[in-house]
């Protein structure tokens, strides 16, 4: 058998070591061996290894173990990724090229260096899945011009090294005097003119970074984002709080700090703090399998493998990676089979000589072998659905999450009704009101009393006093069995957009900024969507025109257009009457129906717009709607309206809201009997009409509204806000109104506002399905009372104008 290098026999990864040493020049093998830390920060990460013991089990009737995984979404043959290092060139000409082509064919990632010796084009011709690492720039446009060009490449993820605002003292390159040759430069930067890294880094690394880094990174680029030099829990929850997709643990950015945990040392704090909800990969003093299976036992996804590949580079060039990978592999299959693991999710704590943290113990996103048959099961999430990882589906949950940490802080972030205008008491009065008016209608008390207690129609008991309501309030006039009662607006956004999107070519149109819960009814549905912007007056149906004919140049069929044109959720805006109008006439000219929600009209004050449904002549629109804003948030009531006739191949008719009938059977069955009758008893307590119930509550929100932009004013005057460059619009209703800021709106700044300020709002960036509104918050007015809204806008006022100066 003869090696890669041309030797007989195989060889160890030691033996890579002293060939690749008798095949550099001394400066070069310092340089390599070096790495981006000191000698005691190298020392420190593979002692931290040798100190770990692992656990062998035998008879566990395992099999053969399968050590392939997943990692955003990416099947890795093995955990095992290669990390990022500068300058493959500089030990072998082929350089990066070389690397990708062998780590392609293991079936593994690439992290390519900033300070990659070859260009991403041909380091992407090779075929290995890459990530992209950056440092920190000063200059903003050279990092973007950087991560433009890697995602014209076919990078999938970018990997943020965060800690290093300088790189650490390399006293093997000091003590040589190393420089890199003048042909060795970074290929995809231009003009560095630098001798080495650490002169870069003093030129061009950012010496003060925080984490608006990766606020603004996001904000130029859709690819996931992890940070790499995580030590600490505290980093962990900012990273997360910061949007990060990952975690790397890692200390390679400087010089290791007295007493500071080597990278493995620091894994557990790191992933018990990540908690499952993104991939956790270590980079450091990782040289054999038995070291990625440790890694995994203490709370990694996977491993990032450095010096080991540029010594099989430095011996064999691409064969000699391949070597060096394949030899890991087989050594991390040799441990799990010792250690009785059928797959690499099954490895924890457990496997660790006297035990290690029990907080390591979590769900892990590797591809998983059938359980035993006495174990509890255990999902592998890739294994879900992609809708339950997407970070939209995490909005409100992180927005939940802070409002309970700060229970002090004053919300702006609830777009809930204001508590005072319930009256627990009230509910059993309504509920005999509608039980009043069956008996006056003829009903038996047996048949009142299924009404109340048993499933009743899918399409809704009390679509006859729905459809009376839209009458009276709206001046809609549809046919009951045009209605059907609803688990909330929720569900009949799930209805419509299940009835109407048929195809992978179908595509759902939405007005952007969007009120969250379409995008999300659309994902679970793997429904794309297509963002239409708002402009600085908001909707402008010439957009959507030019949206729609992009589309079908695509060869795809718009079928619907979502929109809230009434005191928007996210923005406030409201359509003008003429845009009303020219919107219905876009719809029958390009054959699309519109998706009408309006939920905030009746809680406004002063007279309203038409809406679209009113207007509607050519049954274009399919109004969705709820009684939470005007009745009752917790009966979770709500309605579509869908007069739309629908034709068979028979020549049968019959209208969309029989569809919808079909498709609630299987999801709800039906709307709570109870909380129809609670709601059908407040309509006929006021006649028949909600408006008539919500004089009271439009005054107080109008009022609300009001006093909010009052206090902006006082406590943002005209010259101060324009000195900033702070900006709010003023909504003439609803709940919401947004603010314009100079600095990144982002999970990280609302986590120091709540914190350092004590107050909360919503980053505007959670409504833009495409991106967009990173400088942006919205403030929600309808949940506090005038004293809460005069102190929470001055603390509000406070962390603009402190944030903004920083």
């Amino acid at each position: 058998m003869t090696s890669p290098a041309g030797e007989p026999g195989p060889l160890t990864l030691a033996d890579y070591a002293r060939r690749a040493q008798s095949r550099m020049a001394p400066g070069v093998w310092d340089f390599v061996t070096g790495g981006a830390g000191d000698e005691r920060t190298l020392a420190a990460n593979t002692a931290a290894f040798d100190r770990v013991r692992l656990r062998p089990r035998v008879l566990t009737g395992a099999g053969r173990p399968g050590p392939g995984t997943r990692v955003l979404g990416r099947e890795w043959a093995a955990p095992v990724g290669v990390a990022p290092m500068g300058y493959h060139t500089l030990v072998h000409p082929d350089g990066e090229v070389a690397t990708a082509a062998a780590a392609g064919a293991a079936g593994v990632p690439l992290v390519v260096s900033t300070f990659a010796g070859r260009t991403f084009e041909d380091i992407a011709a090779a075929g290995a899945p890459l990530w992209l690492q950056l440092y920190c720039l000063r200059d903003r446009a050279t990092m973007r011009a950087l991560v433009e060009r890697a995602e014209r490449a076919g990078v999938e993820a970018l990997v943020l090294t965060a800690d290093t605002p300088r790189l650490g003292r390399r006293l093997r390159d000091l003590r040589g005097g190393f420089r890199l040759p003048p042909e060795i430069t970074p290929a995809n930067l231009s003009g560095t003119g630098f001798a080495s890294p650490a002169d870069h880094a003093r030129e061009a690394f950012d010496p003060g970074p925080d984490w608006t880094v990766l606020s603004w990174l996001r904000s130029v680029s859709a690819l996931p984002v992890l940070v790499k030099g995580v030590l600490t829990a505290e980093d962990t929850t900012r990273a997360l709080a910061a949007g990060a997709a990952g975690v790397v643990v890692s200390n390679h950015g400087g010089r290791q700090l007295d007493g500071a945990p080597a990278a493995l040392e620091a894994l557990p704090e790191v992933a018990a703090a990540a908690a499952g909800r993104v991939p956790v990969l270590l980079d450091g003093g990782v040289r054999r399998g038995v070291d990625v299976l440790a890694a995994l036992a203490l709370g990694a996804d996977a491993v990032l493998l450095g010096r080991p590949v540029l010594y099989g580079l430095a011996v064999a060039g691409r064969d000699g990676v391949a070597d060096v990978l394949g030899i890991v592999a087989e050594e991390l299959g040799d441990a799990m089979a010792l250690t009785g693991l059928a797959s690499v999710s099954d490895a924890g704590p457990d496997l660790v000589a006297g035990g290690a943290p029990p907080s390591v113990r979590r769900p892990r996103r590797s591809v998983a072998a059938p359980p035993a048959p006495a174990a509890d099961a255990v999902l592998a999430r890739e294994h879900l659905h992609a809708s339950v990882s997407d970070p939209l589906l995490d909005t409100m949950n992180f927005l939940n999450e802070i409002t309970h940490r700060y229970p002090r802080a004053v919300s702006f972030a609830p777009g809930r009704p204001y508590d005072g205008f319930f009256d627990p008491e009230s509910i059993f009065g309504y509920i005999r009101r509608y039980m009043q008016h069956l008996e006056k209608a003829g009903w038996s008390a047996e048949r009142i009393r299924d009404a109340l207690f048993q499933y009743g129609p899918t399409g809704g008991q009390i679509r006859e006093l729905v459809a009376e309501s839209l009458r009276l309030d709206e001046r809609i006039d549809v046919p009951p069995e045009a209605i059907v009662v609803t688990v909330g607006c929720q569900e009949a956004m799930l209805l419509a957009l299940r009835a109407l999107i048929a195809g992978p070519e179908d595509v759902l149109l939405v007005s952007s900024p969007c009120y969250v819960g379409i995008t999300g009814a659309a994902r679970l549905l793997d429904i794309e969507t297509v963002a239409v912007e708002e402009g600085p007056d908001g909707f402008r149906c010439a957009d959507l025109a030019a949206a729609i004919g992009a589309e079908r140049a695509r060869g795809r069929r718009p079928r619907a257009f979502y929109v809230v044109p009434d005191h928007s959720n996210p923005s406030g805006a409201t359509m003008s009457p003429a845009e009303r109008r020219e919107l219905l006439r876009l719809a029958a000219r390009e054959d699309i129906l519109i998706l009408e929600d309006s939920p905030y009209r009746l809680v406004s004050p002063g007279p309203q717009q038409p809406t679209l449904k009113a207007l509607d002549r050519q049954r274009r629109v399919v109004q969705l709607g709820s009684f939470a804003k005007s009745l009752f948030p917790g009966a979770r009531v709500g309605y579509v309206v869908a007069d739309q006739p629908v034709v068979d191949r028979d020549g049968n008719t019959g209208l969309l809201a029989d569809e919808l009938i079909r498709i609630k059977s299987m999801v709800t069955v039906n709307t709570s009997a109870l909380s129809q009758a609670a709601v059908a008893g407040m309509l006929l307590s006021a006649g028949g009409g909600a408006a008539a119930l919500n004089t009271e509550t439009a005054a107080h929100y109008g009022a609300a509204m009001r006093a909010t932009l009052r206090q902006l004013d006082v406590c943002l005057p005209e010259p101060r806000r324009t000195a900033l460059g702070v900006r709010w619009n003023r909504p003439s209703g609803g709940f919401f109104l947004t603010v314009t800021v100079p600095f990144a709106a982002d999970n990280a700044a609302l986590t120091r506002s709540a914190e350092e300020f004590g107050v909360i709002w919503t980053p505007m960036s959670y409504f833009y399905p495409q991106g967009g509104g990173e400088h942006v918050l919205r403030l929600s007015v309808s949940y506090l009372t005038h004293a809460d809204i005069r102190e929470g806008i001055a603390r509000l006022a406070r962390f603009i104008t402190a944030t903004a100066r920083t």
